[in-house]
């Protein structure tokens, strides 16, 4: 198989070099043997989560959030064929298809490396001994059932590996669901035991227990047994300091860009991510984008408009000057940064599930900018939303791509970085952010929690969840007897839209084709074109071809 052959850089094919004594040379054989050196391989597979994590055509939230659900489609161009806007166009060859299998198996072997020579490093090479040693361990088991999580969601069953893959091999068999969903439970089980308690952690964005138990919680959700998973989520809610914020805090206070804001809007600003009061915040993907070696989040701007390609206004005036760049106009506002509409967002997401949250500060202006307005003096529409005189344009308008990728609300304050664009000021920050992004907040733990509830048939206690996160927007409670999974999702939805991957959630509730094929409204593509057998993709045609010596078979449908 060749990803898993081949994609891993340190380990060699050659079973010759494999047996020779390296000397001036780096190898897991005489790298990973000491503390430094597990801390050198676990910061290198920190550092392809978070290349992976940010990706366009892997298993990243910076796509696949979103896109192929009920959530998302793509607004710049409804008929583009390379990302998921239609499920008919998806193969066995399509490119996300087979970055997202070698993704999760990357992060796989590189976690398997690492644990087989740590686990054969002497502990006293370990500040901390034994639990120092098992603590490295358990990251690394960790990234392994994460890994996991996505790649069975998204193939079903895979070939389940627990040792590096040295060599060249090519009788890889796919393990059962069930299998692989008991090693998660080990890994995950074993890295609650041994990572270090929440605040205790080295550096910010380090794994704690606390992310371990909410993923061990899902998946016994994912094997239908919702009882362990409250058990496993309850160690979440009772045994740490987690609470969602309810006050406003951080860096930025009395700097709010479009009228009062809240805790949820401080929660996305930039700075606050790692801050210790933020008790919210459980695995957040650091940017870090002002020290060597760091980077940017460069793909921000795929969840915003593209507003400055509505062209002049009915009566011909430019209808977006933007922010002022020596001395000249440059086209861009700098609180929409230049958005991209790779990720528009469905009516679900915009209209639908706010029609009764009257109230609800998420989906208050600070917190989705719902118009983008004329900022051209000359023009009679100036400070007129868009919108609003769209009409005005005549017959030839509005068309298609006016709605699907010019006019739509922006959820600015969570994916962008208004007035915060230190680099590209000629193209208003070109759609970058500089700040660190949620893998996980406590606030999906408790809907989580609420969703093991619902399965217990006990609506009581979903609710009481459910309306914690409710009230912390100041939106009314829902009762207990209105509680369902379609409620989870639509609250999953307001609160959580751009963080959590939607398809692993569709799937694991068993609404995936259902959702989809109702509120995915992608004008060229309905539904994406979705058939059931798409809850699961293709596995990747070189796989199978490449497999010679044992039988791996092709998904039904492809």
């Amino acid at each position: 198989m060749a990803v898993l052959a081949l994609s891993v850089s340190f380990t060699s094919c050659n079973q010759n070099i494999l047996d020779e004594e390296p000397l001036d040379f780096l190898t897991p054989e005489n790298a990973y043997v000491d503390e430094a050196g597990a801390e050198e391989g676990i910061n290198a597979i920190y550092g392809r989560v978070a290349f992976h994590y940010f990706s366009y055509s892997d298993f990243g939230v910076m796509m696949w959030a979103t896109m192929g659900s009920d959530e998302g489609y793509t607004g710049e161009d409804p008929s583009f064929t390379v990302y998921l806007n239609s499920y008919k166009l998806m193969t066995p060859t399509s490119r996300w298809v087979v970055d997202t299998w070698n993704a999760g198996f990357e992060i796989i072997n590189m976690a398997n490396v690492l644990i087989d020579r740590i686990e054969k490093a002497d502990s006293s090479l370990f500040k901390n001994g034994a639990e120092g040693k098992n603590e490295y361990i358990a990251e690394a088991r960790f990234f392994r059932a994460w890994s996991y999580r996505y790649l069975v969601s998204t193939y079903g069953a895979v070939p389940l590996l627990t040792q590096p893959v040295q060599e060249a091999k090519v009788d890889f068999r796919r393990d059962s669901v069930d299998k692989i969903y008991g090693q998660m439970v080990e890994d995950y089980q074993f890295a609650a035991t041994h990572l270090p308690k929440p605040g205790q952690e080295a550096a910010p964005g380090r794994l704690t227990q606390g992310p371990a138990w909410h993923y061990l919680g899902e998946t016994y959700l994912e094997m239908h047994k919702p009882d362990l998973a409250v058990q496993a989520l309850s160690h979440v809610v009772d045994d740490y300091n987690y609470h969602l914020m309810t006050n406003r805090f951080g860096t930025k206070l009395g700097h709010d860009i479009f009228g009062d804001g809240d805790a949820y809007y401080d929660l996305f600003t930039n700075g606050n991510q790692n801050l210790q009061e933020n008790t919210e915040a459980m695995w957040v993907i650091q940017v870090e984008p002002f020290i060597e070696g760091g980077g940017m989040l460069s793909t921000a701007y795929i969840f915003g408009p593209r507003y400055f390609d509505i062209g002049p206004t009915p009566d011909n005036q430019k209808a977006i000057l933007g922010g002022m760049y020596n001395g000249a106009y440059t086209g861009y506002s700098d609180t929409l940064s230049r958005g991209t509409a790779e990720c528009r967002g469905t009516n679900y997401i915009y209209y639908d599930i706010w029609g009764n949250a009257k109230g609800d500060t998420r989906h208050e202006n600070y917190n989705m900018l719902k118009h983008v307005y004329c900022d051209n003096p000359a023009s009679k529409y100036y400070k007129k939303p868009m919108d609003e005189w769209i009409h005005d344009y005549g017959p030839s308008r509005p068309n298609m791509l006016d709605t699907t990728k010019i006019i739509w609300p922006a959820i600015h304050t969570k994916f962008l970085d208004p007035f915060n664009y230190p680099t590209l000021p000629s193209l208003g920050g070109a759609g970058r952010t500089f700040k660190d992004w949620y893998a996980l907040r406590f606030a999906s733990t408790l809907l989580l929690r609420a969703e093991a509830y619902v399965d217990m048939n006990r609506p009581d206690l979903a609710a009481a969840d459910i309306n914690k996160v409710r009230a912390r927007a100041h939106a009314a409670p829902v009762n207990p007897g209105d509680v369902t999974i379609d409620y989870i999702l639509d609250e999953r939805a307001r609160e959580l839209y751009g963080e959590e991957w939607r398809l692993v959630t569709l799937r694991r509730t068993g609404k995936f084709y259902e959702r989809v094929k109702k509120y995915n409204d992608n004008p060229l593509f309905p539904g994406a074109e979705v058939q059931p057998f798409n809850m699961l993709w293709p596995i990747p045609q070189q796989e199978i071809d490449l497999n010679s010596g044992a039988d791996f078979p092709q998904n039904p449908g492809y």
